[in-house]
């Protein structure tokens, strides 16, 4: 459950679990936030987004009510990453902190009402899950999980909108699987930082946040790699 209107909270959150590196901060429903596309990862990027928004907004990290990370899934290294940011500088600051599934941010910041959320997870898989954002509230429908594409669940009913890379992955496979369930789908929507915060900004007027040596990346995947046998048996992809 969520607010689309963040309340006053101010939360710094990060988000790395895709291709793009995104940090954002929300004070009190103003929001500012800076996103930089890399392939090479995102260790080099992250700290400075994180300086000059913090700059911007003339605050310091102990003036933040908690900082927030996208948990996944994704990317492993990413997702390791705005963890493990997030642990230290909390830690430092004396902040909690808060994981917000990357599925679930996707689908929070695609404005729809009824989201199937995939994104590529290598290896011929994807990530999905399935959302239903009703006004105030966001309801998981179907958790979040990791199959081939022609494989993925399917939630009950229609009128589903897709969103994120496992579209332009595997959407041949997908509009296969998912087709007739659904009414459109952007292929290039990715889990923002902004998206995080505002959940976390929610999150928090029901529930404390965590302290920083209890997050944990939700990998939903435990595999990096296929065996050699595996690939074979796939066609030699990875």
């Amino acid at each position: 459950m969520s607010a689309r209107t963040p309340l006053s909270k101010r939360i710094l959150a990060l988000e790395t679990s895709t291709e793009t590196c995104s940090v954002a901060l929300l004070v009190d429903g103003v929001a500012r936030q800076r996103s930089v596309p890399s392939s090479n990862g995102h260790s080099e990027f992250i700290l400075p987004l994180i300086r000059e928004l913090l700059a911007e907004g003339g605050l310091a990290l102990p003036a933040l009510d908690a900082i927030a990370y996208g948990s996944g899934p994704g990317a492993f290294t990413g997702l390791r990453l705005a963890c493990g940011v997030a642990q230290g500088l909390a830690f430092g600051a004396g902040l909690p902190v808060l994981g917000v599934g990357s599925l679930e941010a996707l689908a929070w910041g695609s404005g729809k009402p009824r989201i199937y959320a995939a994104l590529d997870a290598r290896m011929n898989e994807v990530y999905f899950a399935a959302y239903v954002v009703n006004g105030q509230e966001v309801q998981e429908v179907l958790a979040p999980g990791v199959a081939p594409a022609e494989s993925v669940a399917r939630p009950e009913g229609d009128g589903w909108f897709g969103c994120g890379s496992g579209f332009s992955a595997y959407g041949e496979a997908l509009l296969r699987r998912l087709g007739p369930d659904l009414t459109g789908f952007d292929a290039a929507a990715v889990p923002d930082a902004l998206a995080v915060a505002q959940l976390a900004a929610a999150r928090l007027e029901f529930r404390p946040g965590l302290d920083p040596f209890e997050a944990q990346p939700a990998y939903v995947r435990q595999k990096v790699a296929l065996t050699t046998a595996e690939r074979l048996a796939r066609g030699g992809k990875s």
